[in-house]
């Protein structure tokens, strides 16, 4: 195929060109009718390729085949069989995933270190989960994957799933075994979608970790806007092999994606495939180049130290590592990742992604030069020089794994939806979690509705809060109250 074209970006230009005149929305036409202190901020080239997807990108019957071309393309720049794109986030697309594998009341077998997405996908669809426990490293304080020898168990206790679900790479960077897993799940005729937000750029270099269609892979999720150019909800979910079929997943995407698509977000994504397929390789050697030489050079920073293979991956760890994500762990200066990250942020303008009790996360990519690393670097010897300013870590009490894996007493969906009540934090010890509650990032919850909660899973969101622990989705963030079912209800 001719990757040197761009099916979006080419009709966007043709329809400026061609002057076509709008009597359809968007209401402000090109941006003659937005503000001009908007159009000052924003710029005027965003409006002016601001269209409808029909009647606008391409024709009432879309017969020109605009985005049909685009998304072939990006299928076969990574090798899948059919691509779609969704202009709503990964966060839509894993659940069009997930409802295109199993229904209500069927079964899923899925990694409990799971996005909160996913979990709203078993909410909405009424899916029983199966949990998959990860690995858990109670030095680190940090999960990995689960094991393949977690999705076997869970599918010789639960022969009658329907599939299974993994995130790999996670948000710590760490990735899963997708090819022991894939097999596990084909040995049985079942599908394995895996939730590749962090991968969009795996495919591009042999050095990275093995990107989840080349491992066997049949749906993979990816969001492009996360580790690729594409534009914030820019995400991409592939298919392959004839577990699902293309209308299935088409069918389930419709339900649940926008009628009002972003041109805007297209047309990133379509002409980050084409830079990728062009130069992927060189751009991804460049960032792994960098990730070396800073990883390197924070390691010198007394007090610091950047996790690596050694810390992260091995036996009763992860299978791999992405190391483009940049894990900081302040054990060493004893100060919090949340206190360290609002430090970074106000007194030196930059803004970590993933802050725990006791890391910052610098993610690194193609778009990353010496530039921008030496004002990272700068800003961390800073840091470490003011360790004084900061507050000693506070003892957040983070639960053995034992203890962090709470019972799921009911389906997620009738704990979500039923008869609820909120009540003082430690009396919900006991009582069935009617909501999620959720640390972020990275946005693993730490309790789904339908599980029961304990008194160390209280405790430890009750603390992480109090330290600065960012609990958005919880109706009290302070989590000082937590909702809980009226009525506590066996699963059937």
């Amino acid at each position: 195929m001719d990757h040197s074209t761009a099916p979006v970006l080419d009709a966007v230009k043709a329809y400026q060109a061609q002057k076509q005149l709008p009597f359809t929305p968007p209401g402000h036409k090109q941006g003659r009718g937005a503000d001009p202190r908007v159009r000052e901020v924003l710029g005027d080239a965003l409006f002016d390729a601001d269209m409808l997807a029909v009647s606008g990108l391409d024709d009432r019957t879309t017969s020109h085949g605009v985005l049909k071309r685009a998304e072939e393309l990006m299928a076969d720049a990574v090798g899948a069989d059919h691509t779609f794109f969704s202009t709503c986030g990964s966060s839509l697309s894993v659940k069009a995933a997930m409802l295109s594998v199993a229904g209500p009341h069927q079964k899923l077998v899925v990694g409990r270190d799971a996005h909160k997405s996913v979990i709203s996908g078993l909410i909405l669809a009424g899916i029983r989960p199966v949990w998959a426990d990860p690995q858990w490293d109670p030095d680190r304080h940090v999960a990995h994957p689960p094991a393949p020898e977690a999705f076997r168990a869970a599918f010789e206790e639960h022969p009658d799933a329907r599939g299974a679900l993994v995130t790999s790479p996670t948000p710590y960077g760490t990735c899963a075994d997708i090819g022991a897993i894939a097999t596990l799940c084909h040995e049985r005729g079942v599908p394995l979608i895996v939730d590749e937000a962090w991968g969009a750029h795996l495919p591009f270099h042999p050095d990275l970790p093995s990107w989840a269609m080349d491992a066997g892979a049949d749906i993979c999720v990816t969001s492009v806007h996360k580790m690729g150019s594409g534009l914030e909800q820019g995400s991409v979910f592939h298919l392959r092999g004839d577990l699902v079929t293309p209308g299935t997943l088409a069918s389930r995407a419709d339900l649940l994606d926008t009628t009002s698509p972003s041109v805007l977000i297209y047309a990133a994504l379509d002409g980050w495939r084409r830079q990728m397929v062009e130069h992927g390789r060189e751009l991804m050697g460049q960032a792994l180049s960098t990730a070396r030489r800073v990883r390197a050079a924070i390691e010198e920073i007394e007090g610091l130290h950047v996790n690596d293979r050694d810390d992260f991956c091995g036996p009763g760890r992860a299978f791999d590592l992405d190391p483009l994500q940049v894990f900081i762990d302040l054990k060493g200066v004893a100060f919090s990742g949340y206190d360290a990250a609002d430090w970074m942020r106000r007194h030196h303008r930059i803004n970590l992604h993933t802050s725990d009790h006791r890391r910052i996360n610098a993610q690194l990519t193609h778009a990353d030069d010496e530039t921008t690393t030496a004002r990272l670097l700068d800003g961390l010897r800073d840091l470490v020089d003011h360790a004084d300013e900061l507050p000693a870590a506070p003892d957040i009490r983070v639960p053995a794994p034992g203890v962090l894996r709470l019972r799921q007493e009911t389906l997620p969906r009738d704990a979500f939806f039923g008869a609820i009540e909120q009540i003082p934090a430690e009396r919900a010890v006991g009582r069935v979690c009617a909501e999620m509650l959720t640390p972020y990032p990275p946005g693993v919850p730490a309790a789904v509705p339908g599980e029961l909660l304990n008194q160390a899973v209280v405790d430890y969101l009750r603390t992480g809060a109090e330290a600065g622990m960012f609990i958005p989705d919880a109706a009290d963030s302070s989590a000082r109250t937590i909702r809980v079912s009226v009525h506590d209800v066996d699963a059937d």
